[in-house]
């Protein structure tokens, strides 16, 4: 079911950019010959409206717009035709795509926080669960030796009789472990998916500020599922989305810089397959955390089709720029030598990203 959602995330996302490309060059009067969901070979032919097939297709990972004289083939200009139109309108249309997955983005997160999204709190509101979680572990800490780091989920914490904290909050848990010193504790927590059982023993001397109060070396946060009203959803979007941009961006440029150096390094990079583990996680935290993550995956879309690769929105955008400043088209045989070069890099990306998510799921 999980790998389900993540094809109906991509489909989904992947049409809504479409839809971008769809909309502007209906406004600018470019003929649409066919909005595909799926790709071919097609299944069926759903109707024709305005000249503009609508088509379903085999293979459903997304969809496409065919727009007449984007090939710009001799049989398809004038009126109507993608290559005859102003470049300013090509640009826009061009662009449309990511205007759609950014606009989707926003919507998306306003939606999953109002919802409900994990986030860190202080105190519990009545009828509120929250998991228990390992913010940092001091080095050379029992906790530390135990194996237990950063990121970890607590489950259960109790000594050798059974007894356990009466609530599993960060103050009940602290209160718990400074009253067994030198007492051995069995800690279960979830560490990388998988559920470990540790056994600690709280010392004096691990936190230097309370040397004299027995611990176990690990700082501790609550996250609940928190939801917000639907103006402070909104609100609160705008800065959740512009922030997605900026932290992919980085990223990206971090992977284009190790790239120039001679060493890409792409190990962070997750594909489809890396997805349904993702998209598993989130399950587990809640809807609004699944809708969280298609928004992340909207900003990714929308910022990958910007990177000047032929044959992504970025590269035509490129190649529609050079056009502009040479006041001539470019030469269709360097073009389709560009597209194809862009197919084959994106088509090796694709290999090495799924190589890497087998990878870390076999490890």
């Amino acid at each position: 079911m999980t790998a389900v959602v993540v094809v109906v995330i991509l489909v989904f996302l992947i049409l809504v950019h479409e839809l971008g490309h769809f909309t502007a060059a209906k406004l600018f009067g470019v003929r649409v010959e066919e909005f595909g969901i799926g790709f071919p070979p097609r299944a069926l032919l759903m109707g024709t409206i305005n000249s503009t097939e609508y088509t379903l297709n085999w293979i459903p990972f997304g969809g496409f717009v065919r727009l007449f004289g984007e090939q710009e083939d001799a049989n398809e200009h004038g009126k109507g035709s993608f290559i005859d139109a102003p470049r300013w309108k090509q640009a826009i249309i061009l662009l449309a795509g990511v205007a759609m997955n950014a606009i989707t983005a926003y919507v998306l997160f306003a939606v999953a926080l109002g919802v409900g999204v994990p986030a860190v709190v202080d105190q519990l509101q009545p009828n509120q669960s929250a998991q228990l979680f390992v913010s940092d572990v001091l080095p050379g800490s029992p906790a530390d030796s135990a194996g237990i780091a950063a990121g970890d989920q607590i489950i259960s914490i109790q000594d050798s009789r059974g007894d356990a904290p009466a609530a599993l909050t960060p103050s009940a848990m602290v209160a718990f472990v400074s009253d067994h010193g030198g007492v051995p504790l069995t800690v279960t927590y979830l560490h990388q998916n998988a559920t470990t059982s540790s056994s600690v023993v709280p010392a004096n001397g691990v936190n230097t500020q309370n040397a004299g109060q027995p611990a176990i070396g690990i700082g501790l946060v609550m996250v609940a599922n928190v939801a917000l009203s639907p103006l402070q959803a909104m609100q609160q979007a705008i800065y959740t989305t512009g922030n997605s941009f900026v932290l992919i961006a980085q990223g990206l440029w971090g992977i284009i810089q190790t790239a120039l150096q001679g060493s890409p390094n792409l190990s962070g990079v997750e594909g489809p397959v890396g997805l349904v583990s993702q998209v598993g996680q989130a399950e587990r935290s809640g809807v609004g955390e699944v809708i969280e993550l298609a928004a992340f995956i909207s900003v990714n879309l929308a910022i990958v089709n910007l990177i000047p690769i032929p044959a992504l929105d970025g590269g035509r955008l490129f190649i529609l720029a050079i056009e502009a400043i040479m006041r001539k088209s470019a030469p269709k045989l360097a073009v389709q030598l560009l597209n194809t070069i862009g197919v084959a890099l994106i088509i090796l990306l694709m290999i090495t990203v799924t190589y890497n998510d087998i990878a870390r799921l076999l490890a």
